[in-house]
């Protein structure tokens, strides 16, 4: 018998979502277990927000299947509805409430008993780091705090399944580390958390990563796995003071030696089939287009690096 953790508690299979000729999403499959981070990860137009309003009931898809629960989302979305909450990107908060008064409007609408829901406020309030703005208006929060205010009332009912569509985009990095604080927690406590994210230093974070490439998951595994599934080695070039990162990255499109790279802000990573081989191909390459004392050293992948090699194409940054 499969252990609580291994207990598949959103299965998706073969679902397809076309918005007229457009297919937004093309036959995707996944598992998800209880108490996973399961981050849906893509550029904008993957299919990542379509797929969460399929999970969370709100879209029908042309074809496929959806459970959560054991329950059939697709049949019965109203029957699932007490074990999830959606949180998409533009959360229903509102402005002209205080956070108490959105906290209980919500609470109300899932049907949660007042001395349940004035403990469980409490507690998530003082987790999201709000007790001292419970009586400030919605609309005067910070972004960040408008965020964290949204995952209160999305978990004021305690749901098994929290789906979460690009949570912290536009968010400050101090409220980013506190919202994933939160999340963290609920992992613990065996709530399944299905995100979306264009940030990749976020979906180091989840347990297993979708990739989504035009609306297919062209790869689904552990941040780890897919590092070790990437092709090749990575080098990180970072040029001498005078020549700038982008020069780097333009003398190095062609070279025989390069099998793909990404522009990094002061540098650039390069992929390689060979890195101790080709530390030494690199350098001779950019001297001979007029680079000289670029730093070459071995760096290991990150999840971006990993997207741009398994789903993307050479010479794009």
């Amino acid at each position: 018998m499969n252990s609580a953790q291994d207990e598949v508690v959103v299965r998706a299979h073969g679902l397809i979502r076309r918005f007229g000729s457009v297919v937004a999403v093309a036959g995707v499959n996944f598992d998800i277990l209880r108490g996973e981070i399961f981050g849906l990860v893509g550029p904008d137009g993957a299919g990542k927000s379509t797929i969460m309003r399929m999970l969370a009931g709100v879209m029908g898809p042309d074809a496929g299947d959806i459970r959560l629960a054991g329950i059939d989302v697709v049949a019965e979305p109203e029957r699932a509805k007490p074990y999830l909450s959606y949180m998409p990107q533009r959360f229903g908060l509102y402005e002209d409430m205080t956070v108490d008064e959105n906290i209980f409007f919500y609470a109300t609408l899932f049907e949660v008993p007042g001395p349940v829901r004035r403990e469980r406020g409490a507690g998530l309030l003082e987790a999201a780091g709000l007790t001292p703005f419970r009586r400030r208006l919605a609309g005067q929060l910070s972004g960040g705090m408008k965020q964290k205010l949204g995952l209160v009332c999305a978990l004021i009912h305690t749901p098994q399944v929290l789906l979460l569509d690009e949570p912290t985009t536009g968010v400050d990095p101090v409220s980013r580390r506190d919202f994933w604080g939160i999340l963290y927690s609920l992992r613990e406590q065996g709530v399944t958390i299905v995100l979306s994210t264009a940030y990749m230093d976020e979906a180091e974070r989840c347990s297993r990563l979708a990739l989504l490439h035009e609306g297919v998951v062209r790869y689904c595994d552990t941040p780890a796995r897919l590092k070790q599934a990437m092709p090749g080695a990575l080098l990180a070039v970072t040029p001498s003071p005078g020549t700038s990162a982008r020069d780097v990255h333009a003398a190095l499109i062609g070279a025989p030696c390069v099998l793909g790279l990404l522009l990094m802000g002061d540098h650039v990573n390069v992929r390689v089939d060979d890195a101790e081989l080709r530390r030494a191909d690199v350098a001779a390459w950019l001297i001979q287009h007029g680079i000289v004392n670029a730093e070459v050293c071995r760096i290991e992948p990150s999840i971006e690096d990993v997207f741009v090699a398994l789903v993307g194409s050479q010479g794009k940054a």
